[in-house]
């Protein structure tokens, strides 16, 4: 089974074709309008959140003492060596 639209018919008219002409290009031209309205706040939405964040990182970095009061983010633990003597068939 196919599915397909009748094909829709054209107006003679060509005040009626001038018309649709002009409707089809503003609705074009809004959309374009709206695509760029909408990244341009996406843009600069991102642009604020990654200044944000990187004014907030290197205020909380800086430290009165110096850069020797650093201390590594190091997870600690307790660990064991196991020593695998026979082999196990795969």
């Amino acid at each position: 089974m196919r599915f397909s639209l009748p094909m829709p018919r054209r107006s003679r008219h060509p005040l009626v074709r001038a018309l649709s002409l002009l409707i089809g290009l503003a609705v074009v031209g809004v959309l374009m309008v709206f695509g760029l309205v909408v990244a341009g706040v996406l843009l600069v939405g991102g642009a604020l959140v990654f200044a944000l964040r990187q004014w907030s990182r290197k205020r909380g970095v800086v430290s009165p003492a110096g850069a020797h009061s650093h201390k590594p983010e190091v997870i600690e633990g307790e660990f064991v060596v196991l020593r695998q003597t026979r082999h196990a068939a795969h």
